[in-house]
């Protein structure tokens, strides 16, 4: 499994992912966190969250990462758009959570409408790029 085939997206931080790869990644994660908020209550919710929401953070550390390096940022500032996504999920409630609702609509200005960047970057090739060749892999520098 390569680390941008569909399912090599969700369970590895190195690389880079194209932009719309990682949208339809990231709305996958938020679809099922949402049907599992909606579908499963009570003694079981409590019971099955501490696998649930475990799985869902990391793969979504894991999504945020890789576009992060497309974008040619550390893959550390997940940690802060976790958090923020936490904190106002499912709905923001105070000023704090309003800090926190300013991070994530950064974040989506930043992941999902700004392009990766051109050519290789310290995290990798462009994911959109055509296969390179082997000499061009040899010398990244002619």
């Amino acid at each position: 499994m390569t680390p941008t085939s569909p399912g090599g997206i969700f369970l590895s931080a190195q690389g880079r992912a194209p932009r719309i790869q990682s949208v339809v990644g990231t709305v996958v994660l938020v679809v099922i966190a949402a049907l599992y908020e909606d579908l499963v209550s009570g003694a079981l919710h409590w019971i099955t969250g501490w696998i649930v929401y475990p799985v869902l953070f990391y793969a979504g550390a894991c999504v945020l990462s890789k576009r992060l390096h497309d974008r040619g940022r550390s893959g550390w500032w997940a940690a802060l758009i976790l958090a923020s996504i936490v904190a106002v999920w499912p709905h923001p409630a105070g000023f704090l959570d309003f800090l926190f609702f300013l991070v994530v609509i950064w974040a989506l200005v930043e992941l999902a409408i700004m392009p990766g960047e051109q050519g290789t970057n310290r995290y990798g090739v462009n994911p959109l790029a055509g296969p390179i060749s082997p000499s061009a892999a040899a010398d990244p520098h002619p």
